[in-house]
């Protein structure tokens, strides 16, 4: 089988490498990491500990595992523990959140030959694939070297399930290898059975998002970021931050929806001091939204330029809308979207009114505010459900809905405040699956 998988492999990485080039010239990525990608990778410390290997491929696996990893520390000090991502930006954030005290690399492909030096090289007792993250000669490997293969954080989206569905019968025979599937919900943890994971080996226990998910009404960070934006909070004219829209972790196609409604928003007398703040999920489209926001007849402020300044200049430039031009603040830096969300009234999240998942709405609905996203929210199904159930998140289906919210929202403040309190208790009753998921490892761990 592993001749077979290398051969298709092969085939497809022919077909993909214009593709790799491109976007390595074009937009830098790709450019570092192969030596990771060809299975070379060596831990801190292979002679005295036992070592557990997490995959985690992107920016919200990585910061899913945050407070798994944390529980793994305190339990298990005798393993070390080694980090993989797939992307730039999961590796980039693995980096900056786990990098300090723990080997931090990039994924190797999978082909068998790749694979097998990998896994000499890291020699892990258990491996943890963050949701979905189930390569065929990786789990093919392992089962062989009886390492066991946990997925936790389980979930398969609508279009992963019909993808595995139409290959069955191979999809089958990787599965029931896995030794142990902790699902998010009751409908992924089906789903995993149905493709082909024995019954015994599924488990609910929860997402993990909810328990990184910091509770609180404040962000470290945050207050800097006011008065860069709007200058000394004692030269204010109004607390600006409390009519602060952000969207947050665009996709393509979502911008030109986004400020279509806030200009129309904008030109109302009453919603006139209404300030819009666009986070662009991937840094490659920073200069293509820049660029969307001018073009749409918006006066453009980068927050890389004037991040760590704060002047009565620039607060003059956000905060007047009485000039023919309106401006919007494009959130063109990485790790700061929290930070806006937390000066936010009302967040909408990205990647929801195109078909992409969505981007996280358990942060947004955690922080205390009124979460708003569009239909497309395969990513976070269950969340937006729940949320949806307790009113505590606003679901729009195009851009005449989003401006009918907005102006409910901004016209009527105690509904807004509701909202968001009744989205922040669905994320706190929803926390818990950390321990529910040590639990189950541990099993394995202890007898490593």
């Amino acid at each position: 089988m592993k001749f077979i998988i290398d051969c298709i492999y092969l085939l497809a990485a022919l077909a993909i490498t214009p593709t790799v080039v491109y976007r390595m010239v074009r937009y830098g990525r790709y450019r570092t990491g192969w030596s990771n990608r060809f299975g070379r990778i060596t831990r801190k410390d292979p002679a005295l500990k036992k070592c557990i290997w997490l995959h985690a491929v992107s920016l919200g696996e990585v910061n899913a595992a945050k407070t798994l990893v944390k529980e793994l520390e305190n339990r298990f000090s005798d393993f070390e523990i080694v980090i993989s991502a797939t992307t730039d930006t999961g590796f980039a954030r693995a980096t900056a959140v786990f990098g300090a005290n723990h080997k931090v690399f990039y994924f190797p492909l999978d082909f068998s030959c790749i694979m097998r030096r990998a896994f000499r090289g890291i020699q892990p007792a258990i491996c943890l694939l963050m949701e979905l993250e189930v390569w065929p000669n990786f789990v093919l490997i392992a089962d062989h070297l009886h390492t066991p293969v946990v997925v936790v954080n389980g979930r398969m989206s609508d279009k992963s399930f019909s993808k595995y569905k139409k290959i069955k019968p191979f999809a089958k025979e990787i599965f029931r290898k896995l030794s142990l599937v902790l699902a998010q919900t009751d409908e992924y943890a089906r789903r995993f059975i149905e493709i082909g994971c024995p019954e015994k080996k599924v488990i609910v226990t929860g997402s993990l998002k909810y328990d990184t998910a910091q509770i609180t009404d404040k962000v470290e960070g945050a207050d800097a970021l006011a008065e860069q934006l709007f200058g000394k909070i004692e030269n204010r004219k109004s607390k600006i931050e409390n009519v602060l829209w952000v969207a947050g972790a665009t996709g393509p196609g979502e911008e030109e929806i986004i400020l279509d409604v806030y200009k129309q928003l904008a030109q109302q007398e009453q919603f006139s001091d209404l300030c819009l703040v666009i986070v662009p999920r991937k840094p490659e489209r920073f200069n293509e939204v820049a660029d969307l926001i001018m073009q749409r007849g918006f006066g453009l402020i980068r927050y890389s330029e004037i991040k760590g300044k704060a002047t009565e200049d620039t607060e003059k430039k956000i905060i007047n809308h009485k000039s023919s031009i309106i401006n919007v603040v494009l959130g063109d830096t990485m790790g700061d979207l929290r930070k806006f969300y937390s000066l936010a009234i009302i967040i909408f999240a990205g990647r929801s009114l195109v078909p992409l998942g969505s981007s996280d709405i358990i942060e947004a609905a955690a922080l205390g505010k009124c979460t708003i996203f569009g239909p497309s929210v395969y990513n976070f199904q269950q969340t937006a459900d729940d949320l949806l159930a307790a009113q505590g998140g606003i679901m729009v289906k195009d851009k005449q809905e989003l401006l009918q919210v907005m102006e409910k929202c901004l016209s009527e403040p105690t509904f807004t405040e509701k909202i968001a309190r009744n989205g922040q208790n669905v994320i706190r009753k929803n926390q818990g699956a950390t321990q529910k998921t040590i639990d189950r490892i541990a099993k394995f761990l202890n007898n490593a």
